[in-house]
């Protein structure tokens, strides 16, 4: 019994210490489960043969009381094993079940953190003793890894609390400190520090208190069960609110809410036998185990720094420059002052910098209302903010990111102002999304200390960072930066430099897909739909309009013209024809007459970028929206969709223009063409090694652009799939629609696995 310690106090009390051997914390596991039977076993015998003995008081050797689930050997089960798994959990239960009926008192001491299977150990327990300690944490986290708590968690909750907060706590995976899991009735009393813990245990024994509520044949459900009025008409709503809120993607909440409501109707050990088969449910299928891949080993990859360079001490930014005041830099301004750090947010004219200033304040102004914040707190945040329009006050700066807008000849320009002021050791950093980093490194006289960090917007909401190394960035600037945006409580992905990086690339493949579909002929409204159906937080014309039409099409044409050099530089004489054109005039052109362009050219250059990345149709649909209708997003006032003053947004009429020869499209076929491209893209990343670790394409597709979190990312996704069946998909797809669902490599490579 190597992970739980047996003996019997001076005080006639049975002690059961969870100390698992070689491991930082207690985890429900094999052994644990093999453990606890057997002193389940000597508990009832003891019991039984010695009267004097006043009961059982369970605790823990390690920081936290309990861990949980074992989530490794969580990924490895299959269907078959479901009829083993099952029983399992209903041994395991039985066990549990022992310790509440003993007929003498059992309690935990409640030290440290108690999630998952540690509450459900602890709420086998009839008295249930905390430390009341800031960081002590207590809830059932496993719906965000795509589980249930099965081990009597659910059914145990609900006749505590209720039908509605039982399956609204559990549901949202919510950590709850020892006060509110006090109120929830997961903890039955509180006391002040690690040393009162005995006593209080020893006088809950004394009192003889050994029978669990839903062991009281009187006992009723706080609230009442799912045929009393007021629960049945919540009830009659809760099934669609929770459809719109997973859009059906998420079985777990689904099997949360039904096991409470069916486990109310039942006997207790029934409702106990219920949850057992939807936890089995769960854990032998496919979103279980990506939601555990990406969620918990891919994320902890990333807290465990994986991904910076391993030899370089910590490097703290205590002084941030911002060049540009807009809506990125006045977001990352908060997010940096927000986290202590001192910041200079420098733009053309005090005035602008001032507004970008301004945005901070609006946001310690919503903080202090709600009651988040105290006003001397939000005071001294703003205070860390100075805003200026001369360079020079970036001079004390030991990190400067450069956030002004997509033109690189502008950010060429500042970056050889600020450098002249900079010090030696300071790193420069780039907020663009598109703009290769080592080409913008070239305006600096340190390369080394260049770098691209890019941010999502709004700043304040998003979690990702994608830190950019450039062709001579050193790991000193790479560690530097890494550092920083974990300063500032963002999660950091790492990737190399290429166009479009990452995520903008591969975000770019989502909506040239929607305006693929748009023009052969989908109606806008089912693009849109299929993709919110998968998961997607919004469609790709909608995001489009966000990001603006304008930007979309000055990529487009950055990519032409880089393509046209490209071909030029190979002499690839098979397409030699179509880039007999002066590929350079771009530049010759002033930027407002650079979208002038004549339309036979662009389709010329087209058929090779289809090939590469984006279909003709798309091509046409943004030069029709962003030159011929003139449409060129949200800010500009349409785009896709129509923004009437005080109204929703509706897509606009005239896209029916789009619709005419439509082909006749499947929803399957629009919904893996906007899903797969994005993994395919992903799998071309990793090959070209744009990408170096799996947990940096799955975490930053999931934080990133908000794909959908229960196909745990885009490169989960094709295991949920199954590596063969995503191949056999992408090669149908390529016949049908065309050379971007080719399958990379890579994708080969995993099939043969």
């Amino acid at each position: 019994m190597s992970s739980i310690r047996y003996e019997i106090s001076p005080d006639s009390v049975i002690v059961l210490t969870l100390d698992a051997p070689g491991s930082p914390v207690n985890l429900m596991n094999e052994a644990f489960r093999h453990d606890l039977h057997e002193v389940v076993r000597r508990v009832q015998d003891d019991i039984s043969g010695r009267p004097e003995l006043l009961g059982v008081i369970i605790n823990s050797a390690k920081s936290s009381f309990f861990a949980g689930a074992d989530l490794k050997a969580m990924l490895k089960i299959d269907s078959s094993q479901a009829a083993s798994f099952f029983e399992g959990v209903q041994i395991l239960k039985a066990d549990l079940r022992v310790l509440e009926r003993l007929g003498k008192p059992v309690v935990a001491m409640i030290q440290g953190s108690a999630l998952g299977g540690g509450l459900e150990l602890a709420l086998a327990c009839h008295h249930r003793i905390a430390v009341n300690k800031p960081g002590l944490e207590i809830g059932f986290p496993e719906a965000s890894l795509g589980l249930l708590p099965g081990a009597g968690g659910i059914v145990k909750t609900v006749r505590l609390k209720g039908l509605q907060a039982a399956v609204q706590v559990i549901s949202e995976s919510k950590r709850l400190s020892v006060q509110e899991a006090l109120d929830m009735g997961w903890v039955t009393q509180l006391v002040q520090n690690d040393e009162a813990l005995m006593p209080a245990a020893l006088a809950a024994l004394r009192s003889g208190v050994c029978k669990q509520i839903w062991d009281d044949p009187k006992h009723r459900i706080p609230g009442g069960g799912p045929s009393q009025a007021a629960v049945a008409s919540m009830l009659s709503v809760a099934p669609a609110m929770l459809v719109e809120k997973t859009r059906g993607n998420f079985p777990a909440q689904e099997a949360i809410l039904a096991v409470a409501v069916e486990g109310a109707q039942v006997d207790f050990d029934t409702a106990l036998r219920i949850e057992s088969r939807w936890l089995t449910r769960l854990a032998t299928g496919q979103v279980a185990k990506n939601m555990i891949q990406s969620f918990f080993f891919h994320l902890n990859e990333i807290k465990a720094d994986r991904s910076r360079p391993q030899g370089e001490a910590a490097r703290m930014t205590m002084k941030l420059g911002i060049l540009g005041a807009g809506m990125m830099g006045a977001g990352i301004a908060w997010a940096a002052a927000s986290r202590g750090l001192s910041v200079v947010l420098k733009d053309v004219s005090r005035e602008k910098a001032e507004q970008g200033k301004a945005y901070s304040a609006r946001l310690l102004a919503k903080r202090v209302e709600a009651g988040k914040m105290a006003p001397d707190k939000a005071q001294a945040v703003l205070h860390r903010i100075q805003a200026t329009d001369a360079m020079q006050d970036l001079s004390a700066c030991d990190m400067v990111i450069e956030a002004v807008y997509e033109d690189q000849a502008l950010k060429a320009k500042l970056i050889r102002e600020a450098l002249e002021v900079l010090g030696d050791s300071t790193v420069f950093a780039s907020n663009t999304s598109t703009i290769p980093i080592t080409e913008l490194a070239k305006a600096s006289s340190r390369p080394e200390q260049f770098i691209g960090i890019h941010f999502f917007s709004p700043v304040e909401k998003m979690p990702l960072v994608e830190i950019i190394r450039a062709k001579k960035t050193n790991d000193a600037t790479l560690a530097k930066a890494y550092d920083f945006v974990k300063q500032i409580g963002k999660t950091p992905i790492v990737v190399n430099d290429a166009r479009g990086f990452y995520t903008s690339r591969v975000f770019g493949s989502f909506v040239n897909e929607g305006m693929a579909l748009l023009g052969e002929g989908v109606s806008a409204a089912r693009i849109e739909n299929i993709a919110m159906q998968f998961g997607m937080p919004v469609g790709p014309l909608a995001v489009l309009d966000e990001v603006s039409l304008k930007l979309a099409d000055d990529v487009l044409h950055q990519e032409l013209d880089a393509l046209a050099h490209r071909h030029q530089h190979d002499h690839d004489h098979h397409h030699a024809h179509d880039h007999s054109h002066d590929h350079g005039h771009h530049h010759s052109h002033d930027h407002d007459h650079q979208h002038a362009r004549d339309h036979s050219h662009k389709h010329q250059h087209a058929h090779s970028l289809k090939s590469k990345r984006m279909a003709e149709s798309a091509v046409y649909v943004l030069e029709k929206m962003a030159h011929g209708f003139k449409r060129l997003g949200r800010a500009h006032g349409a785009g896709f969709y129509e923004y009437p003053e005080g109204e929703p947004k509706r897509l606009w009429e005239g896209l029916s223009v789009f619709m005419r020869g439509a082909k006749p499209i499947s929803d399957e076929d629009i919904r893996d063409r906007l899903s797969m491209i994005q993994s395919i893209e992903t799998l071309r990343c990793l090959q070209e090694q744009v990408l170096e670790h799996d947990h940096d394409a799955n975490i930053g597709s999931i934080m990133g652009w908000g794909f959908p979190a229960y196909t745990g990312g885009t490169l989960q996704f094709v295991h949920h799939w199954g590596p063969k069946a995503f191949l056999a998909r992408s090669l149908e797809l390529q016949s049908r629609y065309g050379e971007r669902f080719n399958p990379p490599a890579l994708l080969h490579q995993l099939a043969k696995d």
